[in-house]
């Protein structure tokens, strides 16, 4: 019998410490003999802009506002493919959970997003990520952005951390692959 997969959902805003949360959670995972894949929701979108228009790749020449309004103003909007995203990642999960038996998605932006994950697999953990005197370093016209704030009144999550140090950070997510696998031999 195949092994469950896991797959642990990664929110907060821009420069939060989501990507260093998932590569904490990956090592814990990794030192416990676990097979991870980091993917992102945004992997397809992203391979557009790299592929199309000449991005690449790099975090700190990110076209964010690019991002935004192909993801939201015209795959979501125009065209209303609102799960597009979604379906696209479900698929990827789909094939890899043959090689992977744990996922970590960091770049959650909506609560559709964690919803429709949760209804296509039964084992989805959500860790919402916050920083301490956070200051975002967006543009006024990125951080208004739906993407940027459509989480702000979402409050279901398993997990809300308040990112402090990266030390606690990896602290943190250290105790919620404890817990997790804690729950796990309970309902095997």
């Amino acid at each position: 019998m195949k092994n469950p997969i896991f797959i642990y959902l990664i929110s907060g805003k821009a420069q939060t410490g989501k990507g260093e949360a998932g590569k904490y959670l990956q090592e814990e995972y990794q030192k416990r003999g676990y097979q991870v894949c980091e993917i992102q929701m945004m992997r397809t979108l992203k391979g557009y802009l790299k592929d199309y228009f000449g991005w690449d790749g790099k975090e700190e020449t990110k076209p964010r506002r690019m991002l935004q309004e192909m993801g939201t103003e015209l795959i979501r909007e125009r065209l209303g493919l609102s799960t597009f995203h979604i379906d696209r990642l479900t698929e990827d999960i789909q094939i890899l959970s043959n090689y992977f038996s744990i996922f970590i998605v960091n770049d959650i932006r909506l609560p559709l997003e964690i919803e429709e994950m949760k209804k296509r697999f039964p084992h989805v953990v959500t860790i919402h990520i916050e920083k301490e005197n956070y200051q975002s370093p967006l543009t006024e016209q990125e951080a208004s952005h739906s993407t940027e704030h459509a989480l702000e009144n979402y409050h279901l999550y398993d997990y809300e951390i308040c990112n402090n140090s990266l030390e606690k950070l990896k602290q943190d997510m250290k105790q919620i692959v404890d817990c997790e696998e804690m729950k796990n031999e309970i309902h095997d």
